[in-house]
């Protein structure tokens, strides 16, 4: 679209549509935008290389992108990660003092500093405002505590699973959609806890938009433990194949054969 670019802010992995104004902008370009909580930053990136959340809000218009960052800008970010931590270590004493059940997981300045972002988790409901008041009057600024969930938690920190990619839900996944035991049984995996749950010690994401193109591939094949004929006798089905559509059957005899699924279609 002429005049908008997409921006992903932060490390986030979320990208939004910025109008560009009269910049002239590339690929990896460091820009400084407007922001719900005041400016911000972020990086110019490519459709499909980030979350883009620009189609969740059409109704929302666009915001304008300020500038291209400069070298104090550069020196502004890295002065906020400073900060951030010393407000993660006040915050952190007050939660103790205050004798609140909550897990703090990050704290964040807005780029203008004039706002703290400071990111909890809690089973249940927490009642903070006796912290933001405290929190106020420390760092003079306006102070927001949001509850996250476990899987939020393993978004903002990033890391690998256990097929060695980076998480989805930090590469490209919008939003969290439920994830069940059932997924993880139609895609014949074994229901081991930490076998088939992610960094956040949730079920993995992926179970959940893998699982109709298990079930689609999955369609008229045998499931395990079945009885089946084959052109060598009936058996037991003991493994399923379902990208090569082959199953591994026990015959009755104690022999064992692959059987395709155009070859049972044939059995009678």
């Amino acid at each position: 679209m002429e005049g908008l670019i997409l921006v992903q802010l932060r490390n986030s992995g979320i990208a939004q549509l910025y109008h560009t104004g009269n910049l002239v902008l590339k690929a990896g370009d460091c820009v400084i935008v407007e922001h719900d909580r005041g400016m911000d930053y972020g990086s110019v990136v490519l459709p499909g290389h980030a979350r883009c959340c620009a189609e969740d809000t059409p109704s929302a218009p666009p915001k304008k992108i300020i500038r291209l960052a400069k070298e104090s800008d550069f020196k502004q970010i890295e002065d906020n990660a400073v900060k951030a931590k010393e407000a993660y270590n006040a915050c952190e004493k007050k939660i103790l003092e205050h004798k609140l059940d909550m897990k703090l997981v990050k704290a964040e300045y807005s780029f203008d500093r004039s706002k703290i972002l400071f990111y909890f988790t809690s089973d249940g409901r927490v009642d903070f405002r006796n912290l933001v008041k405290d929190l106020a009057k420390i760092f003079k600024a306006r102070i927001e505590l949001r509850q996250i969930g476990v899987r939020d938690e393993a978004r903002l920190f990033g890391g690998y699973g256990s097929c060695g990619r980076e998480l989805c839900c930090k590469k490209f996944l919008k939003d969290f959609e439920p994830v069940t035991i059932k997924m993880a049984k139609e895609e014949g995996l074994p229901l081991n806890p930490p076998k088939i749950s992610g960094l956040c010690g949730r079920l993995m994401c992926c179970l959940s938009y893998e699982y109709e193109t298990y079930k689609l591939l999955s369609k008229g094949l045998p499931h395990e433990g079945e009885h089946i004929g084959t052109p060598n006798g009936k058996g037991k089905v003991v493994s399923v194949n379902v990208f090569k559509r082959l199953v591994g059957v026990e015959l009755e005899d104690g022999g064992y054969i692959e059987v395709s699924y155009k070859e049972r279609e044939h059995v009678k």
